[in-house]
C-alpha cells in the first residue's frame, strides 16, 4: 500500500472575525479568513509583496472545540497557526453554474497574538492561552506546561 500526505501549515492573520454557525445536525463550525504574505525583491530591485487568502474551516466534532475556541477568543487581525488538510469542493449555484472552492480543514489551532491584542483584554487572553493549542481530536495541550513558552521576554519575536 502506498502512503500519501495531505498536510497544510499556515501562520497568518485573520482578515475578519470568525463566522460561526450551526449545522442541521447541531454541529458548530467556524470559518476563518487567514492571510499569508510573502515578500521578494524584483528584477529592478523593488520590493514586492503578495498576499494569499485562505478559507479555514474549524469544526466542533469528536470532542473538539475548535469552532468554540475560534468564536470566543479570535478577532480580526489576530495571528494564528493553523495545521490541517486541504480540500477542494465543487457545487452548483442557483443559476446552475459550477462553483469551486479550496478550504483548509483545521486539525490544530494555536493563537500567536501577543497579550492584550484582542479586544477582550488580557484576562480573557490568558484563559485562552491556557488552552491555546487544541487539536481536532479534542486534545488540549496547555502552554502553561511549558513555562519557557510563556516568558514575556519572547514577546519581541519578529513575527
Amino acid at each position: 500500500m502506498s502512503r500519501s500526505l495531505n498536510k497544510v501549515m499556515l501562520i497568518g492573520n485573520l482578515g475578519a472575525d470568525p463566522e460561526v454557525r450551526s449545522t442541521n445536525n447541531g454541529s458548530r463550525v467556524a470559518t476563518l479568513s487567514v492571510a499569508t504574505s510573502r515578500q521578494w525583491t524584483g528584477q529592478g530591485g523593488e520590493k514586492q509583496e503578495k498576499t494569499e487568502w485562505h478559507r479555514v474551516i474549524c469544526w466542533n466534532n469528536k470532542g473538539s472545540g475548535l469552532a468554540d475556541i475560534a468564536e470566543k477568543f479570535l478577532k480580526k487581525g489576530d495571528k494564528v497557526y493553523i495545521e490541517g488538510r486541504i480540500e477542494y469542493r465543487t457545487w452548483e449555484d442557483r443559476e446552475k453554474q459550477t462553483r469551486y472552492t479550496t478550504e483548509i480543514i483545521a486539525r490544530e489551532l494555536i493563537m500567536l497574538s501577543p497579550k492584550g491584542s484582542s479586544g477582550e483584554g488580557a484576562g480573557e487572553y490568558a484563559r485562552a492561552k491556557a488552552a491555546a493549542k487544541v487539536t481536532a481530536e479534542g486534545k488540549a495541550e496547555p502552554l502553561d506546561q511549558f513555562p519557557e513558552a510563556l516568558d514575556e521576554e519572547d514577546d519581541d519575536l519578529p513575527f
